[in-house]
């Protein structure tokens, strides 16, 4: 992918071409467009979405490695305003899920309304104008609404390893893949044992040498109930627009029970015991068995699913090294334990910046405190949202509202119900700006935090992406999807200080 290119600070902000729009979205992913889509519904036409990339898509743009899928089923990864009847498989793979981003933006008419290779490079609160001042690498711009829809699987997280800036020969994250580095008869080690490497581990085994995963954490991996979707099925789907709901319908009610679970940590011993299951039938050795097995409880780490994955792992040239890496020295990559391994190739499946988002180092109050000033290391967000001190501003797929269990665009819509409910009133209602009372913000907050103890995401025994750097769980929301949805059906003008 292009690297974006940055601004030239000579220019001075009267010399740097500037623009106003109503509302101003930064990034296009499924975020992003689904953004765009639903305030031209609601009215709002002068918008922009600004994308540093020269493509569309997000993290579907970005994570190209072999094997790369969802895992949630197809018909409930999709916007529900734009169902697709086309896809091929019951968990869609990258290329397919890309190609449904592109074909609703254009059928939506966002695409013309981005501006490629256009990176935020910072964004402020004027409250004498009531705007925000957002300050790219090609001009300025001046809009009402601020929409971050960066989104947190974007940014890889690199691993601090002594000695792997030095490695002699090829290193990447699996999000950035080098399909220009041929992996044939490769000796590669792995670094990750999460959501991508499950995946792309057992794409690229058949062609290497010898593959070395180095796995900090076991991870618990069901079955994946995976299959091709049939044409009579796919024009059944087509001719037939109930039945598409009614597939959407049965899915998400079946991922909401799985939910209860999660809530519940007790109920999840039979779903745990599936998957020690698929282990057993796929792992012989004993003692590969025994490294593959969790000791916390299903749920606490993000749900992963492959049929794939533990085949892979028994594998004459996979060696399985159940530790973190220590240092790289050379071409030899050092495990905790002690253990070696002579590669020449290293595939970093570390995954991602999810609750410092580099997007909190770029939007900036009045006073010039970043939301990452504001946060301390813990993101908070009023219903997800919305930030105290940062008027007319709105944060997709934000902190507190991550599940374990469902699907994105159910998180997403939820909010895009809100943000457009608000803009509305907004807009008829004659009002500048609204900024969410403080304690307002606190009191949701503490609601979250005294719910999540008992959930798996808290209780389950492990170490996760949902715990940020203070050791608090920022990312999960504890209740069901369906409480999610109705908590934010309602735009409340109480819970705001309006201007």
């Amino acid at each position: 992918m292009p690297h974006p290119t940055h601004p030239d600070h000579s220019e001075t902000a009267a010399t740097r071409p500037s623009h106003t729009v109503e509302a101003l979205i930064i990034g296009s992913g499924l975020s992003g467009i689904g953004a765009a889509v639903q305030l031209r519904r609601s009215g709002v036409h002068d918008l922009v979405v600004i994308e540093k990339a020269d493509e569309l898509g997000g993290t579907w743009r970005d994570n190209t490695y072999p094997g790369c899928a969802c895992d949630v089923p197809s018909a409930l990864y999709s916007y529900s305003f734009a169902p697709n009847p086309e896809w091929t498989r019951a968990f869609a793979g990258q290329p397919e899920i890309r190609a449904y981003l592109r074909d609703t933006a254009a059928r939506y008419g966002v695409t013309p309304l981005i501006r490629f290779g256009t990176e935020a490079i910072r964004a402020q609160w004027d409250p004498r104008t009531a705007r925000w001042h957002v300050e790219t690498n090609r001009g300025d711009y001046t809009a009402r609404f601020l929409i971050a829809a960066a989104g947190p699987w974007h940014e890889p997280l690199l691993p601090d390893i002594p000695g792997l800036a030095d490695f002699p020969g090829t290193v990447f994250h699996s999000s950035r893949w080098r399909h220009d580095h041929d992996l044939t008869g490769a000796r590669v080690a792995v670094v990750g044992s999460g959501a991508s490497a499950v995946q792309f581990v057992p794409a690229i085994q058949p062609r290497v040498a010898r593959l070395h995963l180095f796995q900090r954490t076991a991870q618990w991996v069901l079955p994946k109930p995976d299959h091709y979707v049939p044409r009579a099925e796919r024009l059944l789907m087509r001719r037939l627009p109930a039945a598409q709901r009614a597939l959407r319908n049965a899915e998400y009610g079946a991922l909401e029970a799985l939910g209860v679970g999660f809530r519940h940590p007790s109920l999840l011993r039979a779903v745990q015991k599936v998957g020690a299951l698929h282990l057993r039938a796929a792992v012989k050795d004993p003692h590969l068995r025994r490294a593959l097995t969790p000791d916390y409880t299903l749920g606490c780490k993000r749900l992963l699913l492959s049929n794939t994955y533990y085949p892979a792992l028994t594998r004459p040239n996979v060696t399985l090294h159940p530790t973190a890496v220590r240092a790289v020295d050379g071409h030899r990559v050092v495990g905790a334990d002690g253990s070696t391994a002579e590669v020449d190739t290293v595939i970093l499946g570390t995954g991602f910046h999810i609750l410092d988002m580099p997007i909190a180092q770029r939007v900036f109050d009045a006073d010039g405190a970043s939301l990452d000033d504001h946060w301390k290391g813990s993101p908070d967000a009023y219903l997800g949202t919305t930030v105290s001190g940062f008027p007319n501003a709105f944060i997709l797929l934000g902190p507190h509202l991550g599940t374990g269990h469902s699907s994105a665009y159910t998180i997403l819509e939820a909010q895009l119900d809100y943000l457009t409910k608000a803009v509305r009133r907004i807009r008829s209602a004659g009002w500048t700006s609204i900024d969410v009372r403080s304690e307002v913000q606190a009191a949701f907050a503490a609601e979250v935090r005294q719910a999540l103890p008992s959930t798996v995401y808290n209780a389950g025994g492990c170490s996760s992406y949902y715990l940020d750097v203070n050791g608090l769980n920022s990312f999960s929301w504890p209740w069901s999807t369906g409480r999610l949805r109705r908590r934010l059906a309602h735009f409340d003008p109480e819970a705001y200080e309006i201007a």
